[in-house]
């Protein structure tokens, strides 16, 4: 479907700066405005959020004693 808006001005250059400091078109943009507005997804919020928490945990040391300091009875 192809569908022409006219967006004033102000409108425009705010949707052009947030589509380039994601570095997308303002097309893709917008169509992932639409789609989450019509409740389709698109995946890319799921991206959006592995990317920014990607790394996070890479400095704690969560290593698993082997020892459960108690006898258990395999029997």
């Amino acid at each position: 479907m192809t569908i022409t808006l006219e967006i004033q001005p102000e409108i425009e250059r705010g949707l052009l700066a947030r589509a380039e400091a994601r570095g997308i078109s303002m097309t893709a943009f917008v169509e992932e405005i639409v789609a989450r507005e019509a409740h389709v997804g698109t995946g890319q919020e799921l991206i959006d959020v592995c990317a920014r928490v990607r790394g996070l945990a890479d400095d704690l040391d969560i290593s698993r004693n082997p020892s459960s300091g108690r006898a258990v009875d395999l029997s």
